[in-house]
């Protein structure tokens, strides 16, 4: 979740900036938060990881990011209720950390300007510096933390953050985050530690307490007013992401589904339930077997699901297929004559008697109660789900919404591999000097032709360039026909890369000469921020 001192990757963008991550990559994806490994295939993430195309929900965010409109922003996990939020003024939250493990550079500007934006159109945002990761998991001394936080927290406030509209914080003096990463960490084991990060007997318990940390940072926005929160993160830090949604689900009191019957079904059994009763009760009059609208006759009856779904078997389904519609018509069958009716079905996981007792009298309606669910007949899904929360919070639960994230392409560093703080040829340091960032850019790799000629013939090759790259996520700006010229220009054969470099050298002196004497500006006035820069510890 935090953003490290490494970012790498190997794609570029045009005006559209190939939001299906199409960059040529390795036969598996691995993702790993402390690692330096290069992400090089983000399609893969789509398949392997669930991560969703960030173009699906790009109509439905209001005024766009610019890195949202070009696909630097390409994937997303439940990002359509932060979106909803925005459209229709309701709160929600932004948070990202900074592991402060060296200088900030144009790669955690990225995530800088998506907290930033979030802010503008109205989120309580978020930045917090992961000292206690850094120092177990880095082996950093506080005293170079220290330095580190303050050049990260100062290029976050030059760059347009408002601290008396966000909050800003360390992990090692927000008590907090500490008793929530506490609270959490009893719904997390070891086993699932070292399936998720690879932990093993070496691992330190502090480096594994950094991790219960971290969730508690993702969830830390929710406490006492639970919100859709989105998380902008490189895709290497999906893992916590992940980890942190399974960890919200298993604090929250009650769990909401929706049912048929009284039995459990797992989502495809579900979903063979529900279109048996579709079709048995003429919802679907396309579906073979529909038998016309039954309303005000016999309901339609466990068993006569079961058969309808017997006689959808099909030659050649496969054994997965087969297993789950086995097991559906089974679970039907055994159900008899028991009546299948659609309801929302409330699953007591970790409430009190008391609140599961308040739930009982809240939910209005036709409702049923078991030992440990409620099952309701008239009440929308939403409905419930908002009524399972409030009684939650009443009763001293916390009621987490799961988060949401967003992932960004990392940058190419200059030098065409990977951008790394600890290469410093690689990446242009927010605090370089304005000459040295020029310099940097003149010196760059780029995708271009072997002669001028060939370049006028051929075209240079903007994808693979990581010059181009500058200009579509920071020298272009919020100038998306800026960016598309720029591209063309490039592609057609008209743009040389002695001229283009020059430009982008020009625009990178402006830029770090700006971003610097902002900086300078806010350095006078660090005092007037609720946040420790010294620490205590040794």
């Amino acid at each position: 979740m935090t953003t490290d001192e490494s970012e790498s990757g190997e794609s570029s963008p045009d005006e559209q900036t190939r939001a299906d991550g199409g960059a040529a990559g390795a036969d598996d994806v691995a993702l790993d938060p402390w690692g330096s490994s290069t992400v090089s295939d983000y399609r893969r993430l789509f398949d392997q990881f669930g991560i969703e195309r960030f173009e699906e929900v790009l109509d439905g965010v209001p005024e766009p990011h610019y890195l949202m409109r070009r696909g630097v922003i390409f994937g997303h996990r439940d990002y359509r209720p932060v979106a909803r939020a925005m459209r229709e003024d309701d709160p929600f939250a932004v948070l990202s950390g900074f592991m402060p493990t060296g200088d900030p550079h144009i790669g955690h500007k990225l995530v800088f300007d998506e907290i930033i934006w979030h802010q503008q159109q109205g989120g309580d945002a978020y930045g917090l510096i992961a000292d206690l990761e850094a120092h177990s998991a880095r082996g950093l001394s506080w005293a170079e933390i220290d330095t580190h936080a303050r050049n990260y927290l100062l290029s976050l406030l030059a760059l347009g953050f408002d601290p008396d509209a966000g909050t800003l914080y360390r992990q090692s003096t927000n008590r907090e985050i500490q008793d929530l990463g506490f609270e959490l960490g009893i719904e997390a084991n070891f086993s699932e530690m070292g399936a998720i990060y690879d932990f093993d007997g070496e691992t330190d318990v502090s480096h594994m307490q950094s991790v219960v940390t971290q969730m508690a940072d993702i969830l830390y926005p929710q406490l006492g007013d639970p919100k859709p929160t989105v998380i902008p993160v490189g895709p290497d830090q999906d893992p916590h992401v992940r980890l942190a949604r399974d960890l919200a689900a298993r604090m929250r009191y009650f769990g909401v589904t929706e049912a048929y019957a009284s039995f459990e079904a797992d989502p495809a059994e579900h979903h063979l339930v529900a279109s048996a009763y579709d079709a048995l009760t003429g919802r679907d009059d396309t579906d073979a077997g529909a038998t016309g609208d039954r309303e005000g006759e016999e309901p339609v009856r466990c068993n006569e699901a079961a058969e309808f779904l017997e006689q959808q078997r099909e030659p050649g389904t496969t054994d997965p297929e087969a297993t789950t519609l086995d097991s559906t018509i089974t679970m039907l069958r055994e159900a008899g004559k028991e009546p299948l009716r659609p309801r929302v079905r409330v699953v007591d996981r970790n409430a009190t008697p008391e609140a599961f007792e308040a739930l009982i009298e809240t939910i209005e309606g036709e409702k049923r109660v078991y030992d440990a669910h409620i099952d309701s007949f008239e009440l929308s899904r939403e409905t419930v789900e908002q009524l399972a929360r409030e009684v939650e919070l009443d009763h001293g639960g916390y009621g987490f919404q799961p988060p949401s994230s967003l992932y960004h392409r990392f940058m190419t560093g200059l030098t065409g591999g990977k951008m790394s703080s600890s290469v410093p040829a690689s990446h242009i340091s927010l605090l370089d000097d304005p000459d040295d960032g020029y310099e940097k850019v003149k010196q760059a790799e780029t995708g271009g032709r072997d002669t001028a000629a060939k370049q006028r013939e051929l075209g240079g090759e903007p994808d693979e360039c990581p010059v181009y790259e500058l200009y579509a996520y920071l020298l272009a700006a919020d100038d998306d026909g800026f960016a598309k010229e720029v591209y063309e220009e490039c592609a057609g054969g008209d743009r040389l890369c002695g001229g283009c470099k020059e430009q982008a050298a020009e625009l990178m002196q402006e830029f770090l000469a700006d971003h610097q004497e902002k900086r300078e500006e806010w350095a006078d006035r660090l005092d007037e921020l609720d946040i420790q820069f010294e620490s205590e510890k040794p």
